[in-house]
């Protein structure tokens, strides 16, 4: 699975919703409360909103280790390539 795409409905989520929606799996899923197959397609789901969240903080990781003190003590932010 680690291989596939992520569904285009979680790639459309902000890291908080994706956390969110996480966050509900997770909790309904410790419960254990549930026919086993909803459980199983939660865990899925769950393992492409993590893979997506995980995405999501790499790429702000890599904005702020590129932000940069300017001469004057301001923050100077390099361009990103993708801008």
């Amino acid at each position: 699975m680690s291989e596939e795409a992520i569904p285009k409905d979680i790639e459309k989520l902000s890291f908080e919703e994706a956390l969110e929606e996480l966050e509900a799996i997770v909790e309904a899923l410790e419960q254990g409360s549930g026919l086993l197959d909803d459980a199983i397609k939660a865990y899925e789901r769950g393992t492409y909103l993590k893979k997506h969240c995980d995405t999501k903080l790499r790429a702000a990781r890599e904005r702020v280790d590129k932000i940069n003190i300017g001469a004057g003590g301001e923050p100077v932010a390099e361009k990103m390539e993708s801008e």
